[in-house]
């Protein structure tokens, strides 16, 4: 494999996000957004968490190695992206935006 540059994203393509979106749209059925960030309310440490929320924004029941992995693949998707703020993923357009920022622009 070629060496990339310091700060180069080693595959900088948006197809790569669509099918990460696609992937886990198959092993969460019925999944719209999924909430990651660093901050996992049952860990006293930093640890990957990621909530997942169907159409209605209503919370799913989601494994925690389901959930751990989804973090890690979204998160190592966007390299780019700073993974100590929480991040959603709307997986019907395969964005990433930082919550944080959504809730300023709502007023919150």
């Amino acid at each position: 494999m070629l060496a990339m540059p310091i700060g180069t994203p080693a595959c900088p393509d948006a197809g790569r996000q669509r099918r990460l979106a696609a992937h886990l749209a198959d092993v969460v059925a019925g999944a719209a957004t999924i909430r990651v960030s660093l901050n996992d309310p049952k860990q006293m440490w930093s640890h990957r968490h990621a909530v997942v929320d169907d159409e209605a924004g209503k919370t799913m029941d989601v494994g925690r190695t389901a959930a751990s992995g989804a973090g890690r693949w979204i998160l190592g998707a966007w390299p780019e992206a700073d993974s100590t703020r929480p991040h959603i993923f709307r997986l019907a357009d395969a964005t990433l935006t930082r919550s944080d920022l959504i809730a300023a622009v709502r007023g919150r």
